[in-house]
This record gives C-alpha cells, sequence and structure tokens, in this order.
C-alpha cells in the first residue's frame, strides 16, 4: 500500500466505504460505475467508463487488496471503495520467454507457474489459484495456457463458476453483502 495512503488512513479513520462504483472485468479492466450507470443494470451487463489514465490504473492495482470476508477493494486515500468482479479477484496474464512462462497478475503479482493450482468452468475458462490470489486467465492469454497445460506444468481440474467464490474466499459483489440492510 502507497505510503500517501497509510497516512491517510491515519488521520481520516472513519471514512464510510464506498460501494458500486468501481468495477474488475474479467479482461483485467477497471470501469467507474456512476449512479446512472448503477441504475441503468447491473455489472457486468453494463460496464461503465473504463478507466484508461495509466497512472491511476497503476496507483488502483498497488492498493487493491482483499478484507477479512473476501470482498477486495481499492484502498483510496481513506477510503475502501469495494470492487465489483465479473469473474475473480485477479486477472492472470501469461508469458513464454524462451521454455520459460511467466505468470503475473493484472495488479502485478508475479507467481511461478509450478505454485498455481488451475481449474476450468463450465465456459471453458481457466482459472489460476497462487499464493498472491485466484483470478480467471486473460482470454488472450489462452494459446500459452495450453502450451503450459501441454508442457505438463497445469492439469487443470473442472469446477462451476458458481462454486468458485465459495471455494477460493472471494466475492463478486460486495454491495449484496455490505450495502446498509442487507
Amino acid at each position: 500500500m502507497d505510503e500517501i495512503v497509510k497516512a491517510a488512513l491515519k488521520k481520516w479513520p472513519k471514512v464510510p466505504h464506498c460501494l458500486g462504483w468501481l468495477a474488475l472485468d474479467a479482461r483485467g479492466d477497471w470501469f467507474m460505475r456512476d449512479d446512472r450507470v448503477q441504475r441503468a443494470g447491473p455489472f457486468p451487463q453494463i460496464k461503465g467508463s473504463r478507466i484508461r489514465h495509466d497512472k491511476l490504473v497503476e496507483f488502483i492495482a498497488r492498493n487493491y487488496e482483499p478484507d477479512t470476508r473476501g470482498c477486495w477493494y481499492f484502498q483510496n486515500g481513506p477510503q475502501r471503495v469495494y470492487v465489483e468482479l465479473e469473474a475473480a479477484p485477479l486477472v492472470w496474464r501469461l508469458l513464454w520467454v524462451g521454455d520459460a512462462l511467466q505468470v503475473r497478475s493484472h495488479a502485478g503479482h508475479a507467481v511461478a507457474p509450478t505454485d498455481c493450482g488451475a481449474w476450468l468452468d463450465e465456459h471453458g475458462r481457466l482459472f489460476l489459484a497462487a499464493a498472491a490470489g485466484f483470478g480467471i486467465v486473460h482470454t488472450q492469454d489462452m494459446i500459452e495456457a495450453s502450451r503450459a497445460v501441454e508442457a505438463g506444468l497445469w492439469s487443470p481440474d473442472e469446477m462451476a463458476f458458481d462454486a468458485m467464490p465459495g471455494r477460493f474466499g472471494y466475492v463478486l459483489n460486495p454491495q449484496r453483502l455490505l450495502a446498509p440492510g442487507s
């Protein structure tokens, strides 16, 4: 977490949480969801405005983590901005460099491919679990993923998508869990 964020938390420890305004899609893109977008429909059917500012995306990634309930959030100064997830809290990117596979999340977590468990859901999407967290493999990296399976790095098990949040301890929609009256 950034030092400026830690300082803001000390200065203003009781700022209310923000719910419904930030979302992460299955390709690792962040979306702002203002009141108008939220009224138009649920995420991911109605995504909102994609955040394209590189420095803001990097700031979000550095200050992105889960709470004890498995709700992921971005610590924006003294305020927790909870994130709606399309598929998983992390989006894994894969890159072969010679005979070595590199695995890195959209938030910058690098993991060894041999430290990952692999699962396929009923839609044919590949998910990886590692010490850094649970995530979906980016759709553009499925050729690299198939090469990893063929090389024996992963032998994916099948699991229904609806079972994954409970099994891997994350919440797709924190607003349903954390909103007053829910």
